[in-house]
């Protein structure tokens, strides 16, 4: 065994140890204790809730693609935050690390299928889950988006998760372009679960701490009460590598990789026998808080103030997260066939901005009357607050009729959605934004490098008065969904719904869905569907204004226009509309015994006027005493406006994604009496940029959506995703292995006309258990036990590509797996 310098093993050997105790391990047992039960996962009858209105089908029985997750899964994979386990699980899922890119850092974008955390909808028990209120308006994975904040949800409330890999508007309305996840929450009464996790990463950081507890009690005869407790605590990780360029000696200056994290959350889902149906309700509290760095700022710079910071600083953002959800329902049945169910959800988030170990450079070195300067600046602020509040009300009748045509009952679902959705921005303290005490920009301030100085906290300028907002939209849809076997081999499923909001007007969608079974063990499925994305209130209604120094040298505000606000209107934008989509499925499924399952499908998803966020545009070259409206058009617009340069939220471009979904399973019990479970799925898609469509007769196609911004949408996420999975059970020993294949990704956001690539990579993670007793389990295990990075940054010199240079190892806007290395744990569970 290896030894580390401080005489104990080092972490990559305790994963082989772990490894071969697991091989040992092998031929011995048959259950699997502390919690799970002895069926295996492969072989159990997975009765699904998403993406059909029959209650009996299976996910290997529909007409869409549905992956189903279970606890089994759930706990091998040794994640401890539902993001990073569905991004093993399901290779259709995206969860890229983001670092530097402000509230970005704290809420990674989730993705399905290539596209937008956005275009996927999140429900939690068959019902909408309302999105986060950050908008992603870094170089990040979902640029110009606001998804679903995933991680809000503790495992340790789940129960199993479906993904329904299909365009499903129709069905669920907006946001369903790319599919849905669906996430099942635990109603068990019987124990109560306790799992404690440590862990690091092999570089020696990154320590992770999670508590968790799973109870459950029973309401009155067969009422019930589940609650989950749940608590982590998250320290960074940094790959940072020594800074050459702005200080000597080099050393490190940067924060690259995983923010300091904690986190506490508190969920319930409740059932109560009421009046001859049931009185339900579930939902819970979250808050999450984030400690991460902006860009360095070194001796010399304009931006640095000597006598605060005489070596430079690096200006701390902290970030926290509120999340707040309760659906409140009533289910009835009618009779034998027919049951209705009326709910009403309500979702709140907030996302708070604050800036440490930072100052107001201008505030500094504001002139005092009388001669002089103030000499000081405050070095933290409040840096406003985000809001987003959602309502919605449901109610949904669903049944069968016997009508006479085919092998089975239409199964038929009707219903109806109001929904409310508000947003909010709070502006921040005064010294967050101000151009010094006055905010006056006549008043010249000049910086200790002599250049103007900048206006606001340094890191993330705060928001300002004249960007707060309270502002809301309304939505109204009716739906019918139906299905049946017309024949007893062919099934035929159509869905219609209509939509009418109070902003952008009314939207139609269908879907038709077919599944011919040719034989008891072959089926072929298919989809053919209209889709729509509502514009997020977020893209409506933010606003953010920074003052900075244009090219010339002069103080000027870079403003994200709110749409209909005047430098929104002069340049043409129109109030943005609803993205249009034509989704296609053609797939296959072969069962030929109950052990195993292989399906594929091969689908395309066509959309038109996706809304994106703009590059920043300023005025052009030399324009400082331009003229000529046919010369400098765009620095005659923002002029007047007292703008320098605008960004904006517009529906842009077309784009096109075509993929294939391969998933396969397989579960036997061996003569020995253990259990082996194997596991295979594979994901190929690819998004093109059909057009780029400008709103404005003055700004090109290639200013306002530039070549960084198609790279980062076209090759930003994986082409290909595989995982590659076995289980096995023997004795009291249970042994999970995965390999998991991210395939490359590009980008050039900052580096532009310089494309940087990452190849693809296979990470390997593994845990082994062992069960003391039928009630107390341990478990050891790593994620990435081969301590696989990133391709590191290349270096083409420091005239071309700085970042290498700066400390940046490994990449910075588009990494699916993060750069933290090798990580291993323990965990330990206990029911009682």
């Amino acid at each position: 065994m290896n030894l580390s310098a401080k005489g104990r093993a080092t972490p990559r050997a305790a994963l082989y140890v772990a490894l071969i105790a697991g091989l040992a391990a092998l031929p011995a047992y048959a259950q699997n204790t502390a919690g799970e039960t002895d069926a295996d996962k492969l072989e159990t009858i997975n009765v699904i809730s998403t993406g059909t209105r029959a209650g009996n089908r299976s996910d290997t029985d529909t007409a869409a693609p549905v992956d189903v997750i279970g606890r089994e899964a759930i706990e091998a994979t040794g994640a401890i935050e539902t993001g990073k386990l569905l991004q093993k699980l399901a290779p259709s899922f995206n969860f890229p690390t983001s670092f530097v890119s402000d509230g970005t850092d704290l809420i990674w974008p989730a993705t399905l299928r290539g596209l937008g955390p956005d275009q996927v909808l999140v429900l939690v028990n068959g019902k909408r889950r309302h999105q986060q209120a950050l908008v992603n308006v870094q170089q990040s994975i979902g640029r110009g988006s606001a998804g679903t904040d995933i991680n809000t949800i503790p495992i340790a409330a789940i129960e199993r998760i479906e993904v329904l890999r299909d365009g499903a508007s129709a069905q669920y309305g907006s946001d369903a372009i790319a599919g849905v996840i669906n996430i099942i929450l635990k109603n068990q009464t019987d124990h109560t679960d306790l799992g404690i996790e440590v862990g690091e990463t092999y570089a020696g950081d990154g320590d992770q701490y999670r508590a968790a507890l799973n109870t459950g009690f029973k309401l009155g005869g067969e009422g019930f009460i589940n609650i989950t407790a749940d608590y982590m605590k998250r320290l960074e990780t940094n790959r940072a590598g020594p800074d050459s360029l702005r200080v000597d000696p080099p050393r490190v200056t940067q924060r690259l990789g995983e923010a300091d994290m904690e986190a506490a959350q508190l969920w319930i889902n409740a059932g109560l026998p009421l009046a001859g149906g049931e009185l339900y309700a579930f939902g819970g509290v979250s808050r999450r808080e984030g400690n991460s760095s902006g860009f360095f700022r070194s001796a010399g710079d304009g931006r640095t103030i000597p006598q605060l910071y005489p070596n430079g600083f690096l200006p701390t953002l902290l970030t926290t997260t509120d999340d707040r959800s309760l659906a409140v329902g009533y289910r009835h049945a009618l009779n034998d066939s027919w049951k209705w169910d009326f709910s009403v959800n309500r979702g709140w988030n907030q996302f708070e901005f604050a800036s440490e170990g930072t100052a107001n450079v201008s505030y500094y070195y504001e002139p005092r009357p009388g001669g002089g300067i103030y000499a000081e600046s405050p070095t933290s602020a409040e840096d406003g607050t985000l809001r987003f509040k959602q309502t919605t009300a449901n109610f949904d009748l669903s049944g069968d009729v016997d009508w006479g045509i085919g092998a089975e009952p239409l199964y038929l679902g009707v219903g109806a959605e109001w929904r409310r959705d508000g947003y909010q921005i709070i502006a921040g303290d005064t010294v967050s934004y101000q151009y010094g005490r006055t905010n006056d920009p006549t008043i010249e301030i000049i910086n200790a490098a002599g250049g103007i100085a900048a206006a606001g906290i340094q890191g993330f300028p705060g928001f300002t008065p004249a960007t707060q907002i309270d502002a809301s939209r309304r939505s109204f849809g009716v739906y019918v969904d139906a299905e049946s076997y017309v024949t007893q081999n062919l099934l035929i499923g159509a869905a219609g719904r209509f939509e009418d909001y109070s902003d952008f007007g009314t939207n139609n969608t269908g879907k038709l869905s077919l599944r011919y079974n040719v034989n008891d063990a072959f089926s072929l499925r298919g989809t053919v569907s209209k889709g729509f994305r509502a514009p997020s209130v977020q893209q409506q209604f933010f606003s953010q204004v920074s003052t900075n120094l244009n090219a010339d040298g002069t103080l000027t505000d870079t403003i994200t226009a709110r749409q209909g606000s005047p430098v929104a209107l002069a340049f043409g934008v129109k109030p943005l509309k609803e993205e249009s989509s034509d989704n296609y499925s053609l797939g296959f499924v072969w069962k030929p015994t109950n052990e195993f399952s292989l399906t594929t499908d091969v689908y395309q998803i066509n959309i038109d006027d996706r809304i994106v966020f703009s590059g920043a545009i300023g005025p052009e070259a030399n324009s400082a005493g331009c003229t000529d409206p046919t010369v400098c058009p765009i620095a005659l617009l923002l002029r007047p406006l007292n703008v320098g340069q605008a960004t904006f939220f517009t529906n842009a471009i077309d784009t096109k994604t075509r993929g294939i979904d391969v998933v396969a399973e397989y579960g036997t019990e061996l003569s020995s009496g253990a259990r082996l479970g194997v596991s295979a799925a594979f994901n190929y898609n690819q998004t093109e940029v059909l057009r780029i469509n400008s709103p404005s007769t003055f700004v090109p196609a290639s200013t306002l959506f530039g070549r960084e911004q198609v790279t980062l949408v076209e090759e930003g996420q994986p082409h290909q995703r595989a995982t590659l999975g076995t289980n096995y059970r023997s004795g009291a020993w249970y042994t999970d292995l995965a390999f998991n294949y991210y395939g490359s990704v590009s980008g050039e956001g900052f580096t532009p006309g310089l494309k940087q690539k990452w190849g693809g990579k296979w990470l390997t993670d593994l845990s082994v258990s062992y069960n003391f007793t039928d009630d107390l389990r341990v478990t050891l295990g790593g994620n990435n036990i081969f301590d696989v990075y990133p391709d590191k940054w290349e270096s083409t010199g420091p005239d071309q590509n700085p970042f290498p240079y700066l400390g940046f190892k490994y990449g910075w806007e588009t990494l699916p797996f993060g750069l933290n290395g090798g990580y291993y744990y323990a965990r330990l569970n206990y029911r009682f």
